[in-house]
Order: C-alpha cells, then structure tokens, then sequence
C-alpha cells in the first residue's frame, strides 16, 4: 500500500510544502507527493492537468489518496464526485486531511454506500461553491485594494494567502472559529475578522502582494 499526497496550488504566491506539512501533522505518513502549480481547480479538470494525470497512472488497488480537502481535486461538482468514484472502483482510499473524512468502496452495505456517496455529492458541491464565493469576494477585494490610495496600505494582514485559504475552506465546512485557530495557528480575532469581512481579507491580501 502507497500513501500519496496530492497537493495543487493556484497562485504563484502559494506553495505545496503547506498542504504536505499539514498532512503530516495530521498525522499522515506520506510516500510520495504529486503537485501541481500554477493551476486552477475551476478551469481545469484533474485528468487534464499535467501531474493529474501522472496521479491516474500511479494509483493502484489499496493505495491511499490523501488530499487537504476536496476541493484541491477540483472546484467543479461534476469533476470530483467523477474523480472520486473512479479512484474508489479501482480499489483506492480517499481520505481528506480537513474533517478527516474516509471515503472508500470496498463496502456492500447500502446504508454505508448511500451515506458515503451523499457526503461525497454535499463536498463536491460545497467546493464549488466556495470557489464562487471567494472569487466574489476576490474580485470585490482587488476593487476594494484599487480604489484605496496608492500610499495606503494599511496593517499588513497576520495571515498569508494559503492561511486565507485554509480559512474560508474551514469555516465553509462548518468548523468552529476556535478550531480554525487552533488549526492554522491564528488567533480567534483574526478568524472572525476572515469570517465578518472576506473581501477585506482579500483587499489586505492584495495590497501587500503587489
């Protein structure tokens, strides 16, 4: 059995050392690490990608696909619940680092089957969402970031892009402001800051960055 990680980041300013660091301290004892960067999970379907595609030909029956959260699959419903199906008829565990879920298709149980494929279909459709969400309120952000002065910047943001993200991922799948803290090493303050005003967040994010 081979553990491997797959970690997908779309912007130059992240990196996928995050999603592996915090796959090992969730306790994960990761074989090998597939990565793609640079690559958007809305407009590109993982087989279309060019180490997506590398993930298909590796994964065997009985390996294990750890990923940070669903959505590093994809952002489209259609795409991952696909994805996620075919890598479970060929005998692969799924498992996601945020919320810890397990999805595997070796059980017969229908009950089991009904549930698992629910959660599947409720994910999927969340990551979706999410990524129109925060799109919205990147682009209400970049707004926000131009129509300040050029010499204003405000007070540099306690958080990095990734953080950001980890963030909204968290709190859009119903996590506690204390556990994201506690998971991403923010304080309790700033996630209700993230939460109370995303396109801020975003804004902040966006005038340090250029």
């Amino acid at each position: 059995m081979t553990t491997i990680l797959y970690a997908r980041v779309s912007t130059t300013d992240q990196t996928t050392v995050h999603q592996r660091t915090q796959a090992e301290a969730a306790g994960f004892k990761i074989d090998h690490v597939v990565a793609d960067e640079g690559v958007s999970g809305v407009s590109t379907v993982l087989a279309e990608r060019p180490q997506g595609r590398r993930l298909f030909d590796m994964l065997r029956k009985g390996d294990v696909l750890v990923v940070r959260w669903v959505d590093r699959l994809g952002r489209n419903y259609q795409d991952v619940t696909e994805t996620i199906r075919t890598f479970m008829a060929r005998g692969v565990i799924v498992k996601t680092v945020i919320n810890a879920m397990t999805f595997d298709g070796s059980t017969t149980d229908p009950v089991q089957m009904a549930v698992r494929d629910a959660l599947i279909a409720f994910m999927a459709a969340t990551a979706q969402a999410q990524a129109e969400a925060t799109k919205e309120a990147q682009r209400g952000g970049i707004e926000l970031a131009k129509g300040r002065d050029d010499a204003y910047l405000g007070r540099k943001p306690s958080y990095t892009r990734q953080q950001l993200d980890d963030v909204v991922a968290r709190l859009g799948m119903g996590e506690t402001v204390q556990a994201v803290a506690k998971a991403t090493g923010l304080s309790r303050q700033t996630i209700y800051r993230i939460r109370d005003n995303q396109t801020e967040a975003q804004a902040a994010i966006t005038r340090w960055a250029s």
